[in-house]
């Protein structure tokens, strides 16, 4: 294995390979996006697709590359000229081959490329559904003495495995302190997130109108509060994109993704009259997708208190239905109109940043671990139990970790909740995006089960 990339910028990692491997298919999954255009055709992706991806506190930039071929049509000869020089500005290469079709002549050519580039690089041979079969697949490429995994994107499997070998070639993400927290107010148009930041800066900088749509770009502002510095992000109202093919694919047609990327703490904010709407559910998604920590704002209880019964037990009633996949996000009453709530939301965020900075030792989440894995049957990969052996803290703010296992394909979605839940309760996490990923155990790597 080579030595760390030493980089103050991303490192790159490129993706490669034949048409309709499963390339794009890797990306989207990795990146957790559908950037890359999947269809069951060659050809389809033709450009160079690129996106930023943190995974278990490591940094690199993700690149989806158009499919090798020998065909002599133009667009072919294009994108292999394109991926071949393309090649020499990366630092690691995954290299998928169809496991189906075995060792062909253009693989062989690929696997040449990549090879002369004298960088690291994977082979991974996707396609292979039955665990039985993954030693037949590999046998065509054992050949080329390279690092080689097996895998079934549609399956998830083989996942942890690519992960860990990009990851293990690259160095810690680098946490970096800084002075002022970086608050984003997001939400649907018109909810009164201007209001909002007007309120809090004491000043009318951002332009306030009852009609929809008044804020056109992300507008950064730099405050204190009680003696803390914080950013304030104002952005324009995500709405529902009517026109596009998925439906309701809000973030990524806004300029207020890159303000959510770079922010540390999201205010989501929603009309207490209206309280919160499918909409909201699909805003509150998107940040969860970040991993970024969030706080729900009901903005205009001054009128919602006035006009609706039961005002607050009605919104909680909607809250738990809207959000009942983050059932314990944080949440509060403000009102921009007469300063309600205000104090309230900041008292909440100085909780919030103490939760986001918070660093548990290795030995107490061990010891909680251990604890709470004999509460439920650990699941079962195959025919084998899936067996844990520590866990451990990322460098991620909000909070990640890391659970080292016999066989980490195996822990389902439903076990990593139970996992989490409990995580959260234990060291005063709830309300937070925490994060556990699982990677295989270095004691395992000689030997199967």
């Amino acid at each position: 294995m080579s030595s760390l990339i030493p980089r103050i910028d991303n490192p790159k990692v490129a993706i490669i390979g034949r048409p309709n491997v499963g390339k794009s298919t890797l990306f989207n999954i990795i990146t957790d996006t559908r950037k890359s255009l999947v269809k069951n055709q060659p050809g389809v992706t033709r450009d160079i697709m690129i996106h930023p991806v943190n995974i278990w506190g490591k940094n690199f930039d993700l690149l989806d590359t158009g499919g090798v071929t020998e065909s002599a049509d133009l667009v072919s000869q294009m994108i292999r000229e394109q991926v071949k020089d393309f090649l020499q500005t990366v630092d690691l290469i995954v290299a998928v081959m169809d496991g189906r079709s075995g060792l062909l002549p253009e693989d062989r050519d690929i696997i040449r490329l990549a090879k002369q580039t004298g960088k690291d690089f994977l082979l991974v041979i996707n396609k292979v559904d039955r665990v039985h079969e993954e030693e037949i697949a590999k046998a065509d490429f054992y050949e080329f003495g390279v690092d080689l995994v097996s895998a079934s994107f549609e399956q998830r499997r083989g996942l942890s495995d690519i992960l860990e070998w990009i990851t293990n070639r690259l160095p810690e993400s680098q946490s970096v302190e800084r002075e002022a927290l970086t608050l984003t107010l997001v939400g649907k148009p018109n909810v009164g997130k201007s209001s909002i930041c007007n309120a809090l800066l004491g000043s009318s900088r951002m332009l306030v109108s009852p009609m929809a749509g008044t804020t056109v770009d992300a507008v950064d502002t730099p405050f204190e509060w009680n003696g803390s510095s914080y950013v304030l992000v104002d952005t324009a109202g995500l709405r529902r994109s009517s026109r596009r093919e998925e439906g309701l694919e809000i973030i990524s047609a806004f300029k207020s993704q890159e303000a959510i990327r770079r922010s540390d703490l999201i205010l989501l904010v929603i009309d207490a009259n209206m309280g919160p709407t499918d909409q909201d559910a699909k805003i509150m998604q998107a940040i969860l997708e970040d991993h970024k920590a969030v706080i729900l704002v009901a903005n205009k209880t001054d009128i919602a208190a006035k006009e609706i019964p039961e005002f607050r037990k009605k919104f909680q009633e909607k809250v738990d239905e809207t959000f009942h996949f983050f059932p314990d996000v944080h949440f509060v009453y403000t009102s921009a109109t007469t300063g309600y709530g205000l104090e309230d939301l900041f008292q909440k965020i100085e909780q919030v940043k103490k939760q986001m900075n918070m660093r548990i030792s290795t030995s107490d989440l061990n010891d909680f671990f251990f604890d709470v894995i004999r509460k439920a049957p650990s699941p079962v990969y195959a025919t084998t139990n899936v067996k844990f052996y520590y866990l451990t803290q990322t460098y991620q703010k909000p909070p990640a970790f890391i659970a080292f296992a016999n066989h980490p394909d195996g822990v389902t979605n439903a076990y990593r909740r139970f996992l989490t839940k409990n995580l959260k309760e234990r060291f005063g996490l709830m309300g937070m995006t925490v994060r556990i990923f699982c990677m295989k155990s270095r004691r395992d790597s000689s030997r199967t089960d």
